[in-house]
This record gives C-alpha cells, structure tokens and sequence, in this order.
C-alpha cells in the first residue's frame, strides 16, 4: 500500500488554512505550525459591547468569486451577510463629503461630478481637467501611483482620493506604491488612451451596464454573521490537518528524500518545549515575507534577498462603542476615509453597527431598549512609527478626538478596543510584480516547495485563497506519489 505524503504548511492564517484544506482533499496528511497563539493570523474577532466585532478584515470582496466559493464550501453560506445600502464619504477641505459618482478607486471619471462633490479645491479640479488635454503619457515600466496619476491629474487627486482609498488596503504611500500591482485597471487603461479621466469615466459606464444586467443586487462586500474570522475558524476545524500553535519553525532544509523543519517554542511565555524536527514530503510557506525570507537563506539566497526586500507597514484599530444618544444625529453612512492633508490620526472610520445589520441586531440583544454605535478607527500609515509607539489608551482617545471632530459624537466611548498589527501589510512597492516573478523562479527549482500570502498577489481575502489554491494545486501535481527513499516513522524528535 502507498505510504500517504505528508505536507507541511507553514502559517495558519487563511492562505495557510486554505492550502491545507485543498491538500487534504487531494490525499495528503498535513502538518500546519502557527508561530502565534492562535489561528487566523489578521482574521480575529473578540467582544465589544458584548458582541463580536472583527479586529481586523471585516468583509471580502464579493465580485470575486474564490472567498465566496470557499465560504458555501464550508457549509457557511447561511451565515453569509451583505452591507446595508448606506452610502460612505471622505473627509476632505475640512468637512465629510460625497465621492465622485465616477469613480474607480479614486480616480474621477467625470469632471463635473469631482466639482460637485467638493473632495477638490476648485483650483485641483481644473488641474485635474488638464488630463483631458495632455497628450498620451503611457506608462514604461512599472511606476509609481502619484507618479503616474499625479502627472496627469495632479497631486490634490492623490492625497484627496486615491491615496485614502489606498491607505485601507496597504497603510502605504503613493509615492512608492506600484501602480501595475496596486492599481492593475488604471495601469491598463493608462497603457491604452490618452485621457485617464475619459478612460474611467468608460469603464466605469460598462461596470454600470454590466450591475444593470445582472439578475438583482451585486453587492460589492460581504460578511459572515459573527464576523469574517469565522471563515478561519472553520477552515481550522474542517480542514483536516494536524494544526499546532506556539510553533515556530527555525530552519528548512532539502533532504534526499523531502524537506526538514527545525521547530521550536515560539515566544518566551509558551510552553516550553524540546527543539524537534519535522519530516516532510512537500512544503508550502505560508508566512510572512520576512519568514519566508529567513527559510529560504540557505536553500535560495536571490529568493530570500527579493522576499526580505518587501517592506511591511503597521496600523492599528481602536474599536469604540458609544450609546447611541451620544451622536446628537444618528450615523446614517457605512464610515469615511480621511485626506491625509487633513491633519487627523485616523486614517478610516467605519460605523459597523450601520454598516453591517446584524451586528446592530446582536447589539440590541445584548442591550434590551438600548441603543448602541461600533466604531472601526483605522490608526498608521507607512512611516508613522512614532504615532503607533503611543499606548493604547492614547490611542483610543486620539481616534474619539479625531471622530468627534468629523462626525459630532459627545463625550469618551463607553469602551473601547486597540487591535495592534505591527508590520501587518505588505507593501507593493514599485517592482513589486517583478520581484514576486523572480521569487516564484527561484523556489520553481526545488520541486515540492511552494509559497503562499498576501506578500504576492493582492492583500485581499479571495486573492489569499486563490493564492493559496493555487500553491496546493502546484505542490500536488510536484508530487504525484510518495518518494520511496524517504522514511516518516520518526517524523518528530529532539534535536541534539
């Protein structure tokens, strides 16, 4: 009888669960080691107000279909919830206004329309309008974000639009973020015709078209009623793999027959344990960059330079709740983004409690005949390290401060919660795309390695788990059958 292969996954975060969730419908036994506490990696909920409130993702893209696919895999698609129709706004020129009606991620497809909204000085919109005239600027090689849409819309639309719709999903900078990997539509459109504006003002009117075709609402985010990291929590439960937590691996090395993982206690409070080691017949790093960058040192040195090159930005999120009464007009929009010419700490603040109806729902059965309000406050861009060094009760003040500021909310929060995620966001820098080419050649040269994660093609949930998907599917056609040389009696002992 055929011995089963076994595979390793290194991280238990959702790319990592993924990847062992497909591995083990594909035959193989998996071992996932999780250096944290717990599973989940950014995908965590705890109690606020007495209720559950994600700490970090909050929803997935729905017009993506892997997260949804993955979710009704698992048995969750009753749990499945959308936004409410509210609209969101953007704190610009000193007040909340509308976006742009034409728009895609920032980038105004109607110059009327940016006028209306106000989100520009007058003098920004006709600098903007000035795109129409330039002549063709097609990108050469991989640029910037401000240094393309910059030159030709100029630097109000950066720091006004699309930086802030930037900043939630990368805490980065314009000025270093790679418009090909950050902003693919605009990088193509930008490569076809002469006018930015005139080009997304198109394709925005076919996405238009297109929802109005499509049999009833297309929402563009969706949820899990009790939070998004209730998708983890299945994933860890069902997978079918070996999971460990507090286990962090030290070293891989090549065998003759597979690989070995060196692993070892994780933090100075976990358990203490003996150093041991991990056989295995294939391995799928589903860590961080700088992780994966310490492992493959040895074994691919140009690899490891190019993943050690991916810098990480920090954020942090102050949940607040407040009684209702506190907001002498109830919130009525799902949150904001802010310019960072406006001077706040928050970058984003989302009202959970309008945004999503079934947390309002959980709150008010936790408070019969009250009335209550979750906020979200996004803290820390690239490079404010000195902001995100306060503690967390500066924290929290600082974002009911800036909230009071834009939405009119009285008095503390009745509690609030500072979620920390240092070096949490992969930055795309400019060359990114390249870079992540070159990593992937290297580890192409050791049959049975693969690598997984935001670090590669996009930061969101669908694109960890086609990511993910995608490793196991590789790692299973590396290996079609167990290696005959390779001996797992003894898969775990001491090192000397």
């Amino acid at each position: 009888m055929q011995r089963q292969p076994h595979v390793v996954v290194v991280g238990a975060g959702v790319s990592g669960l993924t990847a062992a969730h497909r591995l083990t419908r594909s035959g193989f036994r998996v071992t996932v080691l999780e250096a944290a506490p717990r599973v989940g990696g950014k995908l965590h909920a705890s109690p606020v107000a007495g209720v559950p409130v994600d700490a970090g993702a909050e929803s997935v893209l729905a017009r993506r279909p892997e997260a949804l696919d993955l979710i009704t895999e698992l048995g969750l698609a009753d749990r499945l919830v959308h936004p409410a129709p509210v609209a969101a706004s953007i704190y610009s020129r000193g007040r909340l206004r509308p976006f742009p009606a034409v728009q895609v991620m920032g980038v105004p497809g109607d110059l009327a329309g940016l006028a209306r909204s106000g989100v520009l000085s007058p003098l920004g919109t006709l600098r903007a309008g000035l795109d129409l005239l330039l002549p063709p600027t097609p990108p050469r090689g991989d640029v910037s974000v401000a240094g393309h849409i910059g030159a030709r819309m100029g630097r109000e639309v950066v720091d006004r639009l699309v930086e802030p719709m930037l900043g939630g999903v990368y805490a980065g900078r314009a000025e270093r973020l790679s418009l090909a990997a950050t902003l693919p539509q605009i990088a193509e459109a930008a490569r076809a015709e002469r006018s930015l504006l005139r080009a997304v003002g198109r394709a925005a009117a076919r996405q238009r078209r297109e929802r109005e075709r499509a049999p009833g609402p297309r929402p563009v985010f969706a949820s899990l009623r009790g939070g998004v990291s209730v998708l983890v929590d299945e994933l860890a439960r069902r997978c079918g793999a070996d999971v460990q937590t507090s286990a962090t691996v030290r070293a891989l090395t090549r065998t003759p027959g597979g690989w070995r993982l060196a692993v070892g206690a994780a933090a100075p409070d976990a358990p203490r344990q003996a150093p041991r080691e991990v056989a295995a017949d294939g391995v799928v790093l589903a860590c961080p960059a700088p992780a994966a960058a310490r492992l493959l040192g040895d074994l691919a040195p140009d690899a490891a330079r190019d993943l050690a090159g991916i810098e990480y930005a920090s954020m942090a999120i102050a949940t607040l709740a407040y009684p209702a009464a506190a907001f002498a007009d109830p919130p009525r929009q799902s949150g904001f983004l802010v310019s960072s010419r406006e001077g706040l700490a928050i970058k984003a603040a989302t009202f959970s409690s309008v945004k999503w109806p079934w947390l309002a729902e959980e709150l008010r059965a936790a408070h019969p005949g009250e009335e209550w309000v979750v906020v979200r406050c996004s803290i820390g861009r690239a490079g404010e390290t000195a902001l995100l060094q306060r503690p967390d009760d500066d924290l929290a003040a600082l974002a009911a401060a800036d909230l009071a500021r834009v939405s009119g909310v009285a008095g503390a929060p009745a509690q609030t919660r500072v979620t920390r995620w240092g070096g949490g966001l992969p930055q795309y820098d400019v060359g990114h795309t390249e870079r992540v080419a070159r990593v992937r050649a290297a580890v192409a040269a050791h049959p049975g390695l693969a690598l997984c994660g935001a670090a590669y093609d996009g930061v969101g949930i669908p694109a960890c788990v086609a990511g993910a998907t995608r490793a196991a599917a590789d790692l299973a056609a590396a290996l079609p059958g167990a290696p005959t040389t390779h001996d797992h009696t003894d898969e775990t002992r001491s090192l000397p």
